[in-house]
């Protein structure tokens, strides 16, 4: 096994470190009411966001992971998703005002009502995520392919999967973020 991080790794574990970040800076503090308040009945609070983040990283990292076993180790320097994940990730994934909204699959919906526990949760989940990382560094991210847990007959590849991880944690925390911006936050619960 390698001891040294790919440039990719180093900057997904980076894009990991700054998503705790902002979810501390978000959730840290909130009460119950707070962190499941919501700016419309349609719409997700900071807590919501949190845990779909985290259901997302218990579901999806798993899944990456297994795909590595049995499989020679051979390191490569950047992730380089292919033309369809490039596309996905753009129109699904990556927040801009251009990206599609679609409806989160059952798998990863969060509940009607979070706990004040989400938080050290979510952290933990993205320790989890940095662990796959390091170990995902040792292999060509670019050519092993993993079972997709929500859509069974797209494959992408592992190294696709790390980025749509950690740019799907950008997109629901700029989400979370707007709520608790929203004027009509309570300020106190």
């Amino acid at each position: 096994m390698n001891t040294a991080l790919s440039p990719w790794a180093q900057r997904l574990i980076s894009e990991f470190d700054s998503a705790d970040l902002r979810a501390q800076k978000l959730a840290k503090g909130l009460s119950v009411a707070q962190l499941n308040w919501r700016p419309r009945q349609d719409a997700w609070g900071v807590g919501q966001c949190l845990q779909h983040l985290l259901i997302t990283n218990e579901v999806y990292l798993p899944a990456i992971a297994a795909a590595f076993n049995g499989v020679q180790a051979s390191q490569v320097q950047e992730i380089a998703p292919g033309w369809f994940g490039r596309w996905f990730i753009r129109t699904y994934i990556t927040p801009s005002s251009k990206s599609a909204r679609a409806k989160a699959p059952k798998k990863i919906e969060p509940g009607a009502h979070v706990e004040a526990s989400i938080l050290e949760s979510f952290l933990r989940s993205n320790q989890e995520a940095r662990e796959v990382v390091r170990e995902a560094s040792d292999y060509d991210v670019n050519s092993i392919r993993f079972k997709n847990p929500f859509i069974p007959f797209v494959r992408f590849t592992t190294g696709t999967g790390l980025e749509i991880v950690s740019k799907h944690q950008d997109r629901h925390l700029l989400q979370a973020e707007r709520v608790k911006e929203s004027p009509d936050f309570p300020k106190q619960c």
